[in-house]
């Protein structure tokens, strides 16, 4: 259930964020525009990585449950849910 993103759709989201940031005058750039273009992508791949690894977490717990639940059942997808969601909350207590 993860979300992928081409390396072309990264540099396309890259390119629309700066251009916003170039549209508020309330941003002044003191670095060139490729490297904030740069640092935009390595965010959204830092952020797709560690989305990705909530993914896993919460796919291992629910093969680990002792009774098997086939994914993409409706029990799946809640615990799925409930999974994602309790390891998303602790990535919160630990970046507060």
């Amino acid at each position: 259930m993860s979300l992928k993103l081409s390396r072309e759709k990264v540099n396309f989201l890259s390119r629309q964020i700066l251009k916003l940031l170039f549209e508020t005058e309330q941003v002044e750039f003191l670095v060139d525009s490729n490297e904030i273009r740069l640092s935009i992508v390595r965010s959204i791949e830092e952020e797709m990585k560690l989305y990705g690894q909530i993914d896993k977490k919460a796919v291992e717990k629910i093969h680990s449950q002792k009774k098997a639940i086939e994914e993409g059942s409706r029990e799946w997808e809640i615990l799925y849910r409930k999974y994602y969601n309790e390891e998303i909350s602790k990535l919160g207590k630990i970046t507060e």
